[in-house]
């Protein structure tokens, strides 16, 4: 009976979990909530002082410092500082997602679609948050408007403080562990993974650039990446937001990238970088990942933690405006086993004082408390070590740790009990907001925060800028096998007259290459394009965007797969989101090919010989599971006779391709 009776509770929980993502996802998508697209607000009026125009930004009539963009930022934030409530201050720390209408309108009232509990215009004068992360958006002019209509709002708050906003990364052609979440116009660029495949540092920059242009056309001003993480743990779920294992090389991509988002130093043209995940997030115990509670842990049996702070140390040269600890707890490398950014030593000992970083530092989302609906946790906490500990005292400890934000939680209660409480000095709070209102000095955002939302839909997903994204979505792909035929020529590149069979690629992009057949009998080559094995899981609603656990193709579809490798010559291209163990698929192909992010029309370029294929590999491949499981978690390229090692690619000789720069 005991037994009946718990099976009913979980087809219970299951059904009631599958009821709250459906909510979910209609809310998204369809946005029942009523929204105003114009709320009717005007900018700031402007102030004419020795010929130069200023906005009065707190209505007194008169310039103060921080209004004067002719001041220095340092003396225009103690000025603001001094005018500030408790209240403004505490709402400056923290950074909360914030959800968009479809058609760009600013949504009025709480709900799933705003990502908030409380409407846009409670947390703008209410809660006088003025830091926001974005998911889903609509096109770049409604963004553009939306953000524009967001800052008159905020502008009715006694001092006019701007509203900065942040997202991941969206340039890539999967985005968010395979969801549509970040999704956008924007111009599409192989992963960050395949930005190290193709190790050309200028390259990196340029898409920064790029992605920078695009970014601050519709009021993006702070990019939640680079990841400086390190993938020497192959069964990691986020790898392909890295430059790969090789501590150099990941330093090398790590520098390049920020200085294009942000230039020389912080400034008007700059997108502040939030460099991740402090100290390292990639040797995650057994690979499980620390968004959860069986991935809280990161091992170190090489000894081996120095290594992976190689990458942020450049990030700290380039002048990277902002760090994001990890949630995973570095097991036996401080005196205390707690969550990074609730370790001091590691914030404050390690980050503040021995690497001098005065940076902003932001927490990663929801360490504080999960998100819960109707009573059940839909999300976990990520409160790793600290679980005993209320709410309140998990806020005093992220702040004792020297943190300075926190991200996706909204606990400015809490956080002003402590102070009033004198359990976390106001003083200790000024610091932390003294960086965060320097950042929007720097960039201008006090001067002029509006963008041009016409200009916005001619810069995002400019046409100069796709086809720069083309040509790096085929200088990423990695030629891993090119098979020998019996007339020692090689099966690659295909020849156009062939009739091929595909599988997970467009008949109609493939018909612009040579003659597709329906049936594997009728065609002389087949084309398949294949996705890096996971083990799907299905605990909180996080944990479905997740890729993780075993490497290897399991049956049936593993013999599915090698059957069609026998039947026909068979050219094989797998998307690398994190390292396959596939030798038996690898052996008898007749050509294999990794990427990291491309389009069909890129992949057969690279098979039919429109291009040369140049990247190597981030990582290497490894030859078993058996070799996955032994190698350590923290040291780079060491498992035991990898199928394909770290910095593996192959060429066509160069007289037989020809590699276009536009398409």
């Amino acid at each position: 009976m005991k037994k009946i009776l718990k099976i009913l509770l979980y087809l219970f929980l299951g059904l009631l979990s599958l009821i709250v993502i459906l909510v979910l996802v209609y809310n998204l998508y369809f946005g029942i909530l009523n929204s105003s697209a114009k709320s009717g607000l005007t900018e700031k009026p402007q102030l004419e002082v020795d010929g130069f125009s200023f906005r009065d930004l707190n209505n007194n009539g008169k310039l103060d410092v921080y209004e004067d963009s002719r001041q220095l930022a340092e003396n225009r934030v103690e000025d603001l500082l001094s005018q500030m409530t408790l209240e403004q201050k505490a709402g400056q720390m923290w950074h909360p997602p914030i959800g968009v209408g479809q058609n760009g309108e600013v949504l009025k009232k709480p709900g799933f679609k705003s990502m908030n509990p409380s409407s846009t215009y409670d947390v703008l004068i209410k809660k006088k948050i003025r830091h926001f992360n974005l998911f889903l958006v609509p096109k770049s002019r409604q963004l553009a408007e939306w953000y524009n209509e967001i800052q008159k709002i905020a502008e009715q708050d006694e001092l006019g403080i701007p509203v900065t906003i942040s997202s991941d990364p969206r340039h890539g052609i999967i985005n968010f562990m395979g969801s549509d979440f970040l999704d956008s116009d924007f111009s599409k660029w192989p992963e960050p993974i395949g930005l190290a495949a193709i190790r050309d540092s200028m390259l990196t920059v340029t898409f920064g650039q790029i992605a920078n242009r695009e970014y601050r056309s519709v009021g993006i001003r702070t990019a939640l990446h680079p990841m400086a993480d390190l993938a020497t743990e192959p069964r990691w779920a986020r790898i392909n937001g890295t430059f790969g294992e090789d501590a150099n090389l990941s330093a090398k991509i790590t520098a390049a990238y920020i200085y294009g988002f942000q230039g020389d130093t912080l400034g008007p043209s700059s997108v502040a970088c939030m460099a991740k995940h402090w100290p390292g997030g990639g040797p995650q115990a057994d690979g499980e990942d620390a968004h959860f509670h069986y991935g809280s842990d990161q091992a170190y049996p090489g000894n081996n933690f120095k290594y992976h702070l190689i990458p942020f140390e450049a990030a700290f040269q380039a002048g990277t405006a902002m760090i994001m600890p990890y949630y995973g707890v570095a097991v036996g490398q401080t005196s205390e086993d707690v969550g990074m950014s609730f370790n001091k030593e590691i914030i404050t000992d390690l980050l503040r004082k021995q690497y001098n970083y005065n940076g902003v530092i932001c927490t990663d989302w929801g360490i504080v408390e999960g998100l819960s609906f109707l009573g059940f946790e839909i999300v976990e906490a990520k409160n790793w070590g600290v679980q005993n500990l209320t709410v309140k005292e998990r806020v005093k400890k992220v702040i004792d740790a020297g943190v300075d934000q926190f991200g996706g939680n909204v606990n400015i209660k809490e956080l002003i009990e402590l102070i009033k409480e004198g359990q976390i000095s106001e003083f200790r709070i000024d610091e932390s907001v003294r960086r965060l209102l320097k950042a929007k000095f720097v960039m201008g955002l006090f001067d002029n925060p509006y963008v041009d939302p016409g200009m916005a839909e001619k810069t995002v997903g400019k046409k100069e800028y796709m086809e720069q994204g083309k040509l790096a979505q085929r200088r990423s792909i990695v030629l891993l096998k090119n098979k020998i035929n019996p007339d020692s020529s090689m099966v690659l590149p295909l020849d156009h007259s062939v009739k091929i069979y595909v599988e997970n690629i467009s008949k109609s992009v493939a018909e612009n290459y040579a003659t597709v057949v329906d049936s594997l009998d009728y065609a002389d080559f087949a084309i398949l394009r294949l996705q890096a094995p996971w083990e799907p899981r299905h605990g909180d609603f996080v944990e479905r965007f997740f890729h993780q656990g075993d490497l290897d193709f399991k049956e049936p579809e593993h013999s599915r797969i090698l059957a069609i490798l026998q039947q026909k010559p068979t050219v094989v291209c797998i998307y690398l989101d994190r390292p396959a163990v596939i030798p038996e698929i690898a052996d008898a192909s007749a050509g294999l090919l990794a990427e990291f992010g491309a389009h069909d029309d890129a992949v057969l370029d690279i098979i039919f010989g429109n291009f040369n294929p140049g990247a190597k590999l981030p990582f290497e491949l490894p030859s078993s599971m058996e070799a996955v499981k032994t190698q350590y978690e923290d040291v780079p390229y060491d498992s035991k006779n990898p199928l394909f090692p770290f910095g593996h690619g192959l060429r066509y000789e160069e007289d037989e391709t020809q590699c276009p720069t536009t398409f």
